[in-house]
Order: structure tokens, then sequence, then C-alpha cells
């Protein structure tokens, strides 16, 4: 096997950069895409919160540019899965979901996390157009509008907190009857006088028209009473799944599965970095990520002059 200098698993804000800065650096970076190519931007409408686009821009138009720009300098991509690592020897062994495997000298992790989703029928194909997986992407879009958010823990009321910036209303949906979220949490959105909690509640159907999502159904759980309400949004807060499986235990993670770094994006193993939302729990953002990237990249490239 030719052993590459870098290879880069998974897309997105962050692999791109990472891409686009070690193509630059002349060390020719293999790209290996993954199932979503360019991340969950790729499931998002408009951007309007990354820097230089006064009038924002959508979400596949930014990835697909950031990609043309790290082929542009060399960077070579392949649409496969990465199913399995080796980081105990070195080169380090990338293996590919066509049974192809490669050798590098330094590998970046940018596999992303995965929102969790409730499994309804119609869900993913509503995203960007009544359903979320990001609050402070899209929140802005339901200014003066009603807004129902699933979840019980801290991120759920952070984002029903959020959404309350531009929302007239927003219905928590909770299956149980008390929260997970932190006390301080609690309070926040207990107090706030746009929340209103539906508990032991589940929804069971998304609505939609023409324009997207127009109403919801929910079952009481207790009561298995269904309920018609209408709503102009509908955002998931059940929390994110990191895309670390293939990685065996090789990386030191988290408690969620989120893989640990130190000195910006450098993992237990020396010449393994990760960047964007496979080791970022709390802001999971496209400038974030792509800044995370950018880290990765340099990081490699001195690892690489030093080795």
């Amino acid at each position: 096997m030719e052993t590459r200098k870098v290879i880069i698993i998974g897309t997105g804000p962050a692999g791109l950069t990472a891409a686009i800065y070690a193509a630059r650096a002349d060390l020719k970076p293999l790209i290996l895409e993954g199932h979503e190519p360019g991340g969950q931007l790729t499931l998002t409408t408009e951007v309007e919160n990354f820097p230089g686009f006064e009038h924002g821009v959508m979400g596949p138009e930014l990835m697909g540019t950031m990609k043309k720009q790290a082929a542009r300098f060399g960077a070579e991509f392949l649409q496969v899965m990465c199913t399995d690592v080796d980081l105990s020897k070195r080169p380090f062994t990338v293996k590919t979901s066509t049974g192809q495997s490669y050798a590098a000298d330094t590998v970046i992790v940018s596999t992303g996390a995965s929102a969790k989703w409730l499994g309804l029928p119609n869900e993913k194909e509503l995203t960007g157009r009544g359903v979320s997986t990001c609050a402070t992407c899209d929140g802005f879009f339901y200014r003066d509008k009603v807004v129902h958010v699933v979840g019980g823990g801290d991120t759920a009321m952070e984002d029903a907190t959020f959404i309350t910036k531009f929302a007239k209303k927003v219905y928590v949906i909770h299956r149980k009857d008390s929260l997970r979220a932190s006390k301080p949490m609690q309070e926040r959105a207990f107090k706030n006088p746009k929340i209103e909690f539906l508990w032991d509640s589940v929804v069971t159907e998304i609505k939609s028209n023409d324009s997207g999502v127009c109403g919801i159904v929910v079952e009481n759980l207790k009561t298995g009473a269904k309920e018609n309400r209408d709503t102009d949004g509908l955002f998931y807060a059940i929390g994110h799944t990191p895309n670390t499986s293939f990685l065996k235990g090789q990386l030191h993670l988290d408690e969620h599965g989120f893989i640990r770094t130190h000195s910006g994006p450098e993992t237990n193993v020396p010449g393994v970095f990760a960047c964007g939302d496979v080791q970022d729990s709390y802001y999971r953002q496209a400038i974030t990520a792509a800044g995370s990237g950018c880290q990765a990249a340099i990081k490699a490239e001195r690892y690489l002059e030093g080795h």
C-alpha cells in the first residue's frame, strides 16, 4: 500500500477545512467522505451565521464550495465509508466499505455526530421545512411563530429558552413527568412565560402541507389520549450520537462517546487528530467545526515535520 501523509475520515465543515489546509500545505490528503458527504449541513437549508455570507447561504452549497476549494489544491475524495482503523502501529491502516485499505502517517477524524431522531416516517423529508435538530441554527426563522421542542435534558431547556427570543410560544414535549435537565436550566425554563410543558407525552405523527410542517399529533402516555396540535416548527433536542463506532476503543472517549482531545485536536494516539462534532458536544456549530479542522491540519503538518 502507498502510504499517504494524511487521511481525513469524514467531511462536513471540519473535514473539509482540514482538507483545504492540508492540501495547501502540499500534503495531498485523501478524504473518505462517509455515509453523509458534507455532514449535517447538507440537511440544512439556509445558513445565516457562517461568516462571509451577508445574505446567508444554503447548507449544501456551502459544503459543495468547500469541497471544490479543497480539490483545487489537490485533495483527493473517495465516496466510501471508513469501516475500521488500526492505530496500534505505524503507518496507520484505514479500511473502507469497498474492502480497500489505505496506509497513513497521520489520520484526522472528522466523522461528526448524528442527531437522534424520533423515527417518524416523514421527519427527515421535512428537515429544513419545519423539522430541525439545531435551535441556534434555525430558531431565527420562527419569529412570532409557535414551536414545539422534544426533550427533557439540558439541551432541550437551552433550545427552548433560545427559541423564545424569536417565537411567540414554545411548548416542550417530554415523555416523563419530570425533567433530566440540571436544576438551574429547569428553573430558567419554568420562569420563562413563553414556555409551556406537555408532560408524559410523545409525538406520534408530523403533519405537513406544501409549505412544510403545519401540525403534530401528541399522545399522552398515561391516558392514551391523542391531540392534534398546530405548530410552525418541531425541534428535536434529544441528543447526538458521535460517529465513533469504527474506532473500536482505540481512541479515548468521554462518557457520551465523544473523542477526548487535548492541546486542540490531539488525541491519545500521537499522529491522530480529531475535529468537529465528533469531539465537540457543546458548540456543534459550523464555524467552530471549521476552526477545529484548521487546527487539526496544522497539527498534522507539524507532526509530519517532526517525524
